[in-house]
């Protein structure tokens, strides 16, 4: 059973930093991209991050970059852990941010949303002003 846990998130002050996990297990991801989205209330769910299956890609939405990092270990062949540190938080980045993986290779564009087959539950980011 593929599983995609999320972790990481809380309150934070405006300028701070947090560092959000998800464990992806049930199927190798290894060969795959992951990505980050977040979604805030009354809004659709954005395109934040991804990662290339390697780790030497990255994709960036322009609202965060030069702020957050993604990064990823594959170190363990069942379980993929992606990452992404989010510092210089602001009142906008306040969302619920969720893991997501393909189940198969390609060759869209990383922020697009519908090749995404598998999503974690969440995670809420708070960011107070």
């Amino acid at each position: 059973q593929v599983q995609l846990v999320e972790s990481g998130g809380g309150l934070v002050q405006a300028g701070g930093s947090l560092r959000l996990s998800c464990a992806a297990s049930g199927r190798s991801f290894s060969n795959y991209r992951m990505a980050w989205f977040r979604q805030a209330p009354g809004k659709e769910r954005e395109f934040v991050a991804a990662i290339s299956s390697s780790g030497v890609i990255t994709y960036y939405s322009d609202s965060v970059k030069g702020r957050f990092t993604i990064s990823r270990d594959n170190a363990k062949n069942t379980v993929s852990t992606v990452y992404l540190q989010m510092n210089s938080l602001k009142p906008e980045d306040m969302a619920v941010y969720f893991c997501a993986a393909p189940s198969r290779a390609t060759s869209a564009s990383a922020a697009t949303l519908s090749q995404y087959d598998y999503w974690g539950q969440g995670t809420q980011v708070t960011v107070s002003s």
